[in-house]
């Protein structure tokens, strides 16, 4: 197997140049056109000396557009950043600094040229995508060749069992994990097409489902739940779907049953990051499910569960949970320290505490890392709290996570101020709102006249409630 990611999607498209893979409401783009423009892409950076080791930034709001300027800039051997639409003028700055790109596409044309793909090593890095630090900036994934390779056959064959026949709804954002590899290359790369949405809305996606005939839709929870609340399921013509697919965050069992029950379609459920993908997952083709698993190690994978001195435990014992796998990144980008931090050897430590049964099932039961999991993404409570810090009236800012009915988790901040009676709490979550993402500033702010600390000053967020 080719492990270039752009020469394997060529070669999809020379077994079907005519067949439409890009659907959307704008209409369809086929495997010729597709390459066409994604060839026009790649000569306009090879001309401005883009290559092989080159940066390109992807800064496109319309997903279609995002994939040929992906596909363009794989052709030319450049490492490619899709943006995510959503982020803040700020934050998407950060991003730009610290990924320093050689070119940012804003907007792409319509002309059609043919570039083959040029050589690259498995190792060179194809893409990159951010992920929230637990520091509070974020950091960028470094996803090579080779890893993105394996990953996207894994996804294709044991994990999603897709055919040329399917027809994936792709609702999220193309700079999360789930929403590029899981919605659209895997598809793409088993000869299917994609139906998209620019933006996820209950009706729209249900309208879509019926519209473009959709086999299979890769989501997180709080889509599901939120098509399960919305009046639009009454009528809603879901006979095509052959399954949901969840990741980003967990999926609660009695969700997949109310889902399973009202629509008559089973959600797969599975455990991926940014760091590794879809390491741990049910199969779409097997019927297993059990109520409190994630699923069982992906072929090739390899699971253990340590104590806190990286010793193996037993299946049933309760140990962080440690992957091995193909398909991990290369590296943190600039962070060598961070990137020694997580990696044993060629062990990812996830920082979720898990058991592993005989049978292989792997069952969450707790967090060591302090990250909050709102419908879908991951945020870090030190970026929120690093942005609350900036407001000229707060003293101390401490956030966490607490338990939603839609979203999983929802984001609670405690602050104390300068002055009392300084700022109010919608004052507080307005200026978050002015210079977040939608999905990253707290909703539930709380001001106190202090935080509780420990001996050595260090905030107790386990006495925080909201």
């Amino acid at each position: 197997m080719a492990d270039h990611l752009a020469q394997l999607l060529e070669a999809e498209a020379r077994k079907r140049p005519g067949k439409p893979v890009l659907l959307s409401d704008a209409g369809a783009v086929d495997w010729r056109r597709l390459e066409g423009r994604a060839g026009a892409v790649a000569a306009a950076l090879a001309g401005e000396g883009i290559g092989r080791g080159s940066r390109v930034a992807l800064g496109l709001d319309d997903p279609v557009e995002i994939v040929i300027a992906l596909l363009g800039g794989l052709k030319t051997g450049a490492t490619v950043l899709p943006l995510n639409p959503r982020l803040s003028a700020g934050e998407r700055q950060r991003i730009l600094d610290d990924f320093a790109p050689d070119r940012p596409i804003e907007t792409i044309g319509e002309e059609e040229t043919a570039f083959p793909a040029v050589e690259t090593d498995p190792g060179d890095t194809a893409i990159v995508l951010y992920t929230s630090g637990s520091t509070g900036d974020p950091k960028g994934v470094l996803l090579s060749q080779a890893a993105v390779a394996w990953a996207l056959e894994s996804w294709r064959v044991p994990v999603m069992d897709l055919t040329d026949d399917d027809v994936s709804l792709s609702a999220l954002p193309l700079a999360h994990s789930l929403g590029i590899f899981g919605s659209v290359l895997a598809p793409l790369l088993s000869g299917g097409s994609v139906a998209f949405l620019a933006r996820f809305d209950p009706g729209d996606a249900l309208a879509a489902i019926e519209r473009h005939r959709v086999t299979v839709f890769p989501g997180v929870a709080t889509m599901f739940r939120r098509i399960l609340d919305s009046p639009a399921l009454a009528g809603a013509d879901l006979s095509s779907l052959r399954y949901a697919l969840s990741g980003a965050a967990p999926c609660p069992w009695d969700l997949a049953q109310q889902w399973r029950e009202k629509t008559g379609v089973r959600i797969v459920r599975g455990y991926g990051m940014t760091e590794l993908f879809r390491p741990i997952s049910y199969r779409a083709a097997e019927p297993a499910d059990l109520a409190d698993a994630i699923g069982r190690a992906v072929p090739g994978v390899e699971l253990k569960a340590v104590d806190d001195d990286g010793k193996a435990l037993g299946a049933g014992e309760t140990g962080e949970l440690w992957i091995r796998s193909p398909a991990r990144m290369t590296g943190y980008l600039g962070r060598p320290g961070d990137t020694e931090a997580v990696f044993e050897g060629e062990w990812f430590r996830t920082g979720d505490l898990a058991t592993l049964s005989p049978e292989g099932y792997v069952r969450i039961v707790g967090r060591k890392k302090d990250m909050i999991l709102r419908g879908g993404y991951t945020v870090a409570p030190g970026e929120v709290e690093a942005v609350l810090m900036t407001h000229p009236e707060i003293a101390e800012a401490a956030v966490i996570g607490i338990p939603d009915d839609d979203l999983g988790e929802d984001i609670a901040a405690f602050v104390s101020l300068k002055r009392p009676d300084a700022a109010e709490p919608e004052d507080i979550v307005a200026f978050c709102r002015d210079r977040m993402a939608g999905y990253k500033y707290p909703r539930h702010v709380r001001i106190e006249h202090a935080l509780p600390k420990g001996p050595a000053g260090k905030v107790l967020k386990a006495r925080l409630r909201f």
